[in-house]
């Protein structure tokens, strides 16, 4: 998530029990049609002729989640869209149901919700089902193309368009890379099952190839595949890197302990395992990517653009996070150059 963020970023806690709805979710990449929207849940308020309806759909009740749609619902503020005056928000979770995503997206429609922010891959790909017409800007997806939700990031073409949460993966190895010069061999850790941890993946072993750094990759359906895909890897590698994977976050806690007990330093993909035990990355904050998802939603509610037209951005995250805790307990002394510009983690 974040690197100098505010204080509404600065604790993250992930449970099990929402990544476990959050990693089944992932991997559904087609919702059908068609089911009674009665579970969903209720509006948080209901549209008037003088205020324009938004709706929100959230995968699950998740603390990184939660605060894109934060960032989104401020910068709307910011552009004089407000929720109670100039607009009417209905914030909808599907805490991690599929067909609750698909019933969401069925109410949005009849209520003909005048524009969507969609969190998360599935949730995106449950409301482009829903509606082609209606406006989408989504935010937490890797890649809208691989989503196939868009036709390309440069000009999507459809009702979608938004942020992608992908990191700055190459900067991610370079980190490692400082951390451990001497590295010749970096394992790969991800769930095979997701596609956008896949194409992170591929992303990473062309970076490690322009280096000279090889991979070895192993890969887990569930939480309970970590220990032993890590014990595989252990003497066989120098460090760990994974993306953003929905798996391994939900098994931070025992993918830190594994790797800290083989002393491996860990590379992840998103900043919260870096709070779980992981020991440094560089990422992207997920208030920002609400705010930069919320300047285009206030664009196209003001109608200077379509999202057909309005290329998917990124975010130029460039700070890293450390845990120094981490360092400590396997023995490893950060470069007093690579500290002097790093936030930090002590415990």
């Amino acid at each position: 998530m974040t690197h100098d963020f505010p204080s509404s970023l600065a604790s993250f806690s992930f449970t099990r029990r929402r990544f476990a709805a959050l990693c089944c979710a992932a991997l559904v990449t087609g919702f059908t049609a068609g089911c009674d929207k009665s579970s969903a849940p209720a509006a948080t308020g209901t549209a008037t002729a003088d205020k324009i309806s938004v709706g929100i759909c959230e995968l699950v009740e998740h603390e990184a989640l939660d605060l894109s749609v934060k960032g989104f619902l401020d910068e709307l503020a910011a552009r004089g869209f407000k929720d109670g005056e100039k607009i009417v928000v209905d914030r909808q979770n599907a805490q991690g149901d599929q067909a609750t995503l698909q019933n969401i997206g069925s109410r949005f429609l009849s209520e003909k919700t005048k524009l969507i922010f969609a969190v998360s891959t599935p949730a995106t790909q449950a409301m482009a089902r829903a509606t082609r017409d209606i406006p989408i800007v989504a935010t937490a997806v890797t890649s809208f193309e691989a989503a196939k939700v868009v036709k390309s990031n440069d000009k999507p073409g459809t009702n979608v368009t938004g942020v992608s949460n992908i990191g700055p993966i190459a900067r991610q190895l370079d980190l490692f890379l400082a951390l451990a010069p001497n590295a010749k061999t970096v394992g790969v850790l991800f769930n095979a099952g997701e596609v956008n941890s896949a194409f992170q993946v591929e992303i990473f072993k062309k970076a490690a190839a322009a280096k000279g750094v090889e991979v070895i990759e192993a890969t887990v359906s569930s939480v309970n595949d970590i220990q032993q895909a890590v014990s595989s890897l252990t003497g066989k590698v120098q460090g760990l890197w994974f993306p953003t994977d929905n798996v391994l976050a939900a098994g931070t806690s025992i993918l830190a302990k594994a790797a800290k007990d083989a002393k491996i330093p860990t590379i992840p993909g998103d900043e919260a395992l870096i709070r779980g035990g992981c020991l440094a990355t560089i990422a992207v904050d997920y208030y920002t990517l609400g705010r930069m998802s919320g300047t285009m939603a206030a664009d196209i509610l003001e109608g200077k653009s379509k999202p057909a037209d309005m290329a998917i951005q990124t975010q130029d995250a460039q700070k890293p996070l450390i845990n120094l805790a981490t360092a400590k307990a396997i023995g490893l002394t950060i470069p007093e150059d690579i500290l002097k510009n790093a936030a930090v983690i002590e415990k």
